[in-house]
């Protein structure tokens, strides 16, 4: 059961990298070199995709998607410490699968190593900023509420597409994943360390806040 559970979510995200590679790809495609065209079509993308798929998959795995989401459900004791590696484990390989599914779409090679630089001390801030506010929403949601949770959760990942510098990757398996990827969405493999690191410092300062707010 418990990797069942782990598999689901890996799935789930294996369709969320497919919706955010392949509209990256597509938007680029069809906005003839606007890249604020293109970046809209992606956020819409990826909001509408995220908030299906919370809808889908949070009966079957509760719908994390993502390894800072993993940990910090489970240091508040809202998920169990044995799932942790499983869930993890699945994310990255899901993440991987779904840029592999995405390239395939679009008759792209396979398996790619981005050359997009994405390296600085504002967009590193930035990764902590969509992190911690990701990771707020998140620790927000509650199960008396639970029609709020894809709501809450795609619209702001939409909006963080467009109010951090970085884009908001706020996802260590979407960041590693999308070093394998040069199309819209990529991030150069030798900057994938910096997002990853900012992503778990805002999930610690996101833990923290919500320790004290409550």
């Amino acid at each position: 059961m418990r990797w069942r559970r782990a598999a689901a979510d890996g799935l789930g995200t294996a369709l969320l990298l497919a919706a955010v590679v392949g509209s990256g790809i597509m938007g680029e495609r069809l906005s003839q070199g606007n890249d604020a065209l293109a970046l809209l079509a992606n956020s819409l993308a990826t909001g509408f995709a995220l908030a299906a798929l919370i809808v889908a998959f949070a009966p079957r795995s509760g719908a994390h998607f993502n390894p800072v989401v993993t940990l910090v459900l489970a240091w508040r004791g809202e998920f169990a410490k044995r799932d942790v590696l499983p869930y993890i484990a699945m994310q990255f390989l899901g993440a991987l699968a779904g840029v592999a599914a995405a390239h395939l779409m679009f008759d792209l090679p396979i398996v790619q190593y981005s050359v997009k630089a994405r390296s600085s001390l504002g967009l590193w801030w930035s990764e902590v900023v969509a992190t911690f506010g990701l990771l707020l929403v998140v620790l927000s949601c509650d199960a008396k509420r639970a029609w709020a949770a894809p709501l809450a959760v795609s619209a702001y990942i939409a909006a963080a597409y467009w109010f951090t510098a970085s884009t908001s990757f706020a996802n260590p398996a979407v960041t590693l994943a999308r070093g394998f990827s040069n199309t819209f969405a990529g991030i150069d493999l030798a900057h994938v360390l910096p997002f990853i690191g900012a992503q778990l410092l805002g999930a610690a300062l996101a833990l923290l806040a919500d320790r004290y707010l409550r």
